[in-house]
């Protein structure tokens, strides 16, 4: 993922992502390329590192036969981001269960994850809440 052109033009990192796909850890450096007008890390990076992770880490921890995608987000700036930046996502038992419950008739579902981003120090810059359309596919259902 490290390569994939929005993230390599953004300076994004993808540090881990867990073999089950239950984790994952993101950074962003502050670079000449990448921070705004008032010399901080640009928003749209901060919410384009979280973007695509809580629906792959779904789509790859329900069984075959689920449609999964972004559904919204948004995004909340507590604080002016610079230097490094990170986020870890972590699905849970919880979530999964939660969510195959939830679709078992064959319902979509809106599942709301909430992800900090923070700085060097451990201080939250951001709050991001993606929500994720989860449904069985009608022939599995």
């Amino acid at each position: 993922m490290n390569l994939w052109p929005p993230y390599l033009g953004a300076g994004i990192r993808v540090e881990h992502i867990a073999p089950d796909y239950r984790s994952a850890t993101v950074s962003l450096k502050q670079r000449w390329y990448n921070f705004n007008y008032f010399g901080t890390h640009f928003g749209g990076s901060l919410y384009a590192m979280t973007d695509p992770f809580y629906a792959l880490m779904v789509l790859h921890n329900l069984p075959a036969g689920y449609r999964v995608w972004d559904k919204a987000a948004a995004v909340e700036y507590l604080a002016p981001a610079r230097g490094r930046v990170w986020a870890r996502f972590e699905l849970s038992d919880d979530d999964l269960k939660h969510i195959l419950e939830m679709t078992e008739d064959g319902d979509k579902h809106l599942h709301v994850f909430s992800i900090d981003v923070r700085d060097g120090e451990g201080m939250t810059v951001a709050k991001v809440e993606k929500i994720v359309y989860v449904r069985r596919s009608r022939a599995t259902a």
